[in-house]
């Protein structure tokens, strides 16, 4: 039996990654063949050094994910660093190798789109079926995923509390996908406009992005859960998806696992860079809980159609989004409006000298909020209407990045 484990003890950490060809940057759906040929079987996941590896919904993204709860968050970027050296070593086999961010910067995926066939493949085929895969918001995304561990309905109740606040400001800090089809889309965050709108057929299954106001797992259950089931059950006949990870939330609760997932956060450049976003977002959740800056009562008051809305501005707008949502001001000591980055810049100040992860990881986490998320500065360095060649040659340099465990500059 699995240890019960009580509020950041330990973390569970997820990365997906695209493969690519080495010269051109165009996806290869080798995943299946890469994972057979380490491994000596097709499987869903396998272990690779310190972390496993395991498949994802198309042929081209593979994750990396560390094979139990850990604490240690330092030497789970080493770990990943290390894991991610070795794969792209491996890939020359096919000439391939990793590309970070959250979206391919030109795939088309009704033409390039391969659904993984083996396995658990019911289940792909049946959200497939449903709601037809071959789109952006489903064959071209990599995003990290934390989970936090609950002990009880208690300690759930004040970190679904605390992730609902946090959510909001995530895509600020976190956004790498400003292009779509080798075109900039005017949105810091494509990947999140896809995620919030490709479910729209069953809208339950993801509702406001934020999580609605519930705090004990029977309410869970009873406003989130049963209701996507009883949405999703006419197209759902022999009841494949009816399980908790159908729920697309931002973060959604894993009560068979007692942990909840963040699933909102764009994939960066290399671990350097995710590590220091993940120690920040740790920390502030931590931080909430504790009460640091205000009381669980408070928390619980905070709506999540007002907390969607500076989710989707900041998506668009990245760090120089400015917050005029009183509530959330009011939560950080504010009265006046304040930008992302100012908010964020205050948050690491005041957690980077206390007992929190975060103060492993200040170099980078201020190096970030200086020179901005890593749309802004693809962005700034291809300018407007960039050619073919000049995105590729610029998402070399990000690939060069991953390999080399450096940011993109």
């Amino acid at each position: 039996m699995s240890k019960v484990l009580h509020l950041f003890e330990a973390y569970g950490i997820e990365m997906e990654y695209m493969i690519v060809d080495r010269e051109t940057l165009d996806v290869m759906p080798i995943t299946d063949k890469v994972i057979e040929t380490l491994s000596g079987a097709v499987q869903n996941d396998f272990s690779f050094g310190r972390i496993d590896v395991s498949n994802e919904l198309v042929l081209h993204v593979i994750e990396f994910k560390c094979n139990g709860p850990q604490k240690d968050l330092v030497r789970m970027q080493m770990d990943f660093q290390e894991q991610i050296v070795a794969m792209n070593d491996f890939l020359k086999k096919w000439n391939a190798c990793l590309l970070p961010t959250s979206m391919h910067p030109w795939m088309n995926p009704d033409r390039e789109t391969k659904l993984w066939p083996h396995g658990l493949n019911e289940i792909y085929a049946s959200y497939n079926r449903i709601f037809n895969c071959r789109g952006h918001g489903w064959s071209n995304l990599q995003s990290v995923h934390i989970n936090l561990p609950f002990a009880n309905d208690e300690e759930f109740g004040r970190l679904h509390a605390a992730i609902r606040i946090v959510l909001p400001l995530l895509p600020a800090l976190a956004a790498s996908s400003p292009l779509v089809e080798g075109k900039i889309t005017g949105s810091q965050d494509s990947r999140l406009g896809f995620y919030m709108a490709n479910q729209r057929r069953i809208p339950s299954i993801i509702g406001t992005v934020i999580p609605e106001r519930v705090f004990t797992e029977a309410d869970y259950n009873k406003e989130i859960l049963h209701k996507i089931y009883q949405d999703i059950a006419p197209s759902d006949p022999d009841e494949i998806l009816q399980e908790e990870w159908l729920n697309s939330r931002g973060a959604i609760a894993r009560f068979e696992r007692q942990a909840i997932e963040i699933r909102v956060l764009d994939i960066q450049e290399a671990p350097v860079v995710d590590f220091a976003i993940i120690a920040l977002v740790v920390s502030l959740v931590k931080s909430l809980v504790s009460e640091k800056w205000t009381s669980f009562a408070e928390q619980k008051k905070a709506d999540e159609n007002e907390l969607r809305v500076i989710f989707k501005e900041a998506s668009e707008q990245g760090l120089d989004f400015k917050i005029h949502n009183a509530y959330l001001l009011k939560v950080f000591g504010e009265s006046s409006p304040l930008s992302m980055r100012q908010l964020w810049t205050k948050i690491l100040q005041a957690l980077a000298t206390e007992d929190y992860v975060v103060k492993d990881f200040v170099a980078p986490a201020e190096r970030l909020l200086k020179e901005g998320n890593l749309s802004s500065r693809l962005l700034k360095n291809l300018g407007e209407n960039p050619s073919r060649e000049r995105i590729k040659a610029e998402y070399k340099k990000l690939a060069q990045s991953l390999a080399a465990g450096q940011f993109y500059a």
